[in-house]
């Protein structure tokens, strides 16, 4: 197959909340367009797109899904967008790729969290967006108080340019305003060509026309001037304005119909190829320079039969079977080998992707996702795709003792496909911490390292890196005295501690005059201290934000040595630490959380609960977003209470701040709990 030219391609993200039916939209579109001879269905599995097993056992998108068809003598790539927050990270891989953004709209729950959230994606990435209102024919659904909420909290720019005749059990078709015909219902089939508009609702249609001609003539002045002049104005050239205008976010056309029954694609598929614009006139969204072949790869797979495939969208230039393309990363060269067009999980091989288009490519060395590919090595910077940070994370232990490689080894090939997930050691606490968007998401990840990579893990809670400070100055003496009946061991050191400005970091100062311990000895008091302040006396956390300084000792000629001023710092620490007002150290969040309005009391009260500091809030369209700080102690079980008060429609963001002083009472639960899990080893 041929390169396609840049101006027949359209480049779609379906996008939207979880549970609005993208996946059976993109079903529709590919069985209307003839790319497959029947309509699946998400609940028996039968979609091209949702094809994984997770995916068709939790009957919801986890990964973003690659599909393509033809209409209009035009190829469409579709990238099907999982919605749930969990796996947010695979829209942004998805946009930053497209010229156009689908976003799907549930028509029985309206506007949602996650759509949006991929507005305001969207917006930064000033992509064309066409709405699709879907479900229509559910119980409760309303196009018109849709539609009304779609102006008042995504834009009033918001134009119909569906209407739907019928509702709900009695949804009959479409009507189709830019272009004044309809669509009857085809309950599954494939939808016909377009009829009359029925009588009943040729008025409604027209006031529709009115306010999509209104909205488009605003931005074009030519048309303006022949609209207030009361003149006819051409189809096409209402059509290129509309175009434009959707191309620059000044319009956003909303459509409507049902995808399970194949409802509104004619329109819809119509639609994207006269408002989505090409990447001929849209430009590349990743400016390269300095060579004239350029690919940037947006999403890694791990398929169970090609093995690791990786997705890219073409920046410049084709890239051709067999061609061989450096690696910005790595400087690495990479030879392409065949190249795949995807649909769903179906592979076809392909010689040659032309520019603007999007396609697949397997087995290459270490390419991943966020790299840059090019036909030679230049001076470029990595384009960014801006990931969200994990907010929730687990302790994972294998439950196969010794099996610690692989499973690291596991969890390191799975972020290859989603880089959501990450995968540390705690060098405090000892644990591997498994990060990632949600309990869900991390689930998913080991249920996928159990069945691809054969390891079975564990998770548990992690422990809070709690630290330990002074706040009180304090002098010790230590004295280490041992007589074995031959050389003995003697070590003498006298140490005053403080607290040091902004409570973090350590310094030591000698402080000795005199000679009253020799040189050679002196840094073994400091080696003795900090291996003591490893572990705390409070709740064996390390110790933090001191200065110890070394002022007097004495020492033996023969029995001195580097050990016993070791021993001697230590036991000097003890002492003093005792006596400096010791205090616990807790992590503290940044938080912001995004709930909607009618939530906001019951969250507030929750996290003032957990001793969070509200900082204020800022709402924008029905959703609210609470900024605040709260100890890391209190966020382990947060994200369960969160879905519970707001009924799944919220999420939240949070990152690491400072370290402040744990109160007293709280202190002290943390110290109790500390002195059992001793007691229980020395038992």
């Amino acid at each position: 197959m041929a390169a396609i030219e840049p101006g027949k391609i359209r480049n779609v993200a379906v996008v939207g909340h979880r549970g609005t039916g993208k996946t059976s939209l993109v079903e529709a579109l590919l069985y209307q367009t003839g790319e497959i001879n029947r309509l699946g269905a998400v609940e028996a599995g039968t979609t091209v797109s949702d094809w994984d097993e997770d995916e068709q056992k939790r009957r919801m998108s986890i990964s973003l899904t690659l599909a393509h068809a033809n209409w209009q003598e035009r190829k469409l790539n579709f990238i099907d967008v999982p919605g749930d927050p969990s796996f947010q990270g695979e829209a942004r891989c998805a946009l930053r790729v497209v010229e156009g953004a689908l976003v799907v709209v549930n028509a029985v729950m309206g506007l949602e969290v996650g759509t949006a959230r991929v507005k305001h994606l969207a917006d930064d990435l000033g992509l064309a967006r066409v709405l699709f209102v879907n479900m229509l024919d559910r119980e409760r659904a309303d196009f018109y108080r849709t539609l009304a909420q779609i102006q008042d909290q995504f834009s009033s720019r918001c134009v119909a340019v569906h209407l739907p005749i019928g509702a709900e059990h009695e949804l009959t078709g479409i009507v189709d305003v830019l272009h004044m015909c309809a669509y009857t219902s085809p309950d599954g089939g494939k939808e016909g060509e377009p009829t009359a508009i029925p009588d009943e609702m040729m008025e409604i249609a027209q006031a529709y026309r009115e306010k999509l001609l209104d909205e488009v003539v605003q931005t074009d002045e030519a048309l303006m001037e022949q609209y207030l002049g009361g003149e006819e104005l051409d189809a096409h050239a209402v059509a290129s304005a509309l175009k434009l205008a959707i191309t620059k976010g000044e319009v956003f056309p909303v459509a409507c119909g049902v995808a399970t029954k194949n409802l509104g694609t004619h329109a819809l598929l119509d639609l994207i190829v006269e408002g989505v614009p090409s990447p001929a006139k849209k430009g590349a969204p990743i400016e390269i320079e300095g060579a004239d072949t350029a690919a940037f790869v947006f999403k890694t797979l791990a398929d169970p039969f090609a093995g690791r495939i990786n997705l890219f969208r073409v920046l410049r230039g084709s890239v051709t079977a067999d061609s061989t393309l450096v690696d910005a990363r790595g400087h690495a060269k990479e030879r392409m080998g065949t190249l795949l067009q995807l649909q769903g999980k179906e592979h076809t091989g392909v010689k040659e992707f032309g520019e603007g288009d999007i396609g697949a490519v397997a087995k290459l060395k270490d390419v991943r996702t966020g790299d840059l590919l090019t036909d030679r090595e230049i001076a470029a910077e990595l384009p960014e795709i801006a990931f969200p940070e994990p907010v929730m994370s687990f302790a994972i232990t294998p439950k196969t003792k010794g099996e610690e490689e692989k499973v690291a080894a596991a969890i390191r090939r799975l972020a290859e496909e989603d880089p959501t997930l990450q995968l540390r050691r705690n060098q405090q606490t000892g644990e591997e911490i498994l990060s990632g968007m949600s309990q869900m998401h991390v689930e998913v990840a080991l249920e996928r390292a159990k069945r691809r990579y054969s390891v079975d893990i564990e998770l548990h809670p992690p422990r809070v890196p709690y630290l330990e400070t002074i706040r009180s100055e304090a002098r010790a003496h230590g004295r280490y005295r041992k007589q074995t009946g031959g050389r003995g061991q003697f070590g003498d050191c006298h140490i005053v501690i403080a607290p040091l400005v902004g409570g973090v970091g350590y310094e030591f100062v000698d402080k000795i005059v005199g000679g009253v311990i020799p040189q050679s000895f002196r840094p073994a008091v400091d080696k003795g201290v900090q291996e003591a302040m490893a572990h705390g006396e409070l709740a064996g956390a390390p110790v933090q934000g001191v200065r110890v300084s070394l002022v007097d000792g004495s020492y033996h000629n023969v029995d001195s040595s580097e050990m016993a001023f070791k021993i001697a710092g230590s036991m000097a620490w003890k002492e003093a630490y005792a006596k400096a007002s010791p205090v616990l150290l807790e992590p503290i969040m940044e938080l912001d959380v995004t709930v909607p309005d009618e939530a906001v009391g019951s969250v507030n009260g929750d996290l003032n609960s957990r001793r969070g500091r509200l900082h204020g809030m800022e709402p924008a369209a029905g959703m609210t977003t609470i900024k605040a700080e709260v100890p890391m102690a209190e966020l382990l079980t947060y994200a369960q209470s969160l879905t519970s008060m707001t009924g799944g429609r919220g999420e939240y963001s949070m990152h690491f701040l400072r370290y402040d002083e744990v109160p007293a009472h709280v202190a002290q639960k943390v110290i109790d709990e500390t002195q059992k899990a001793r007691d229980l080893v020395h038992s």
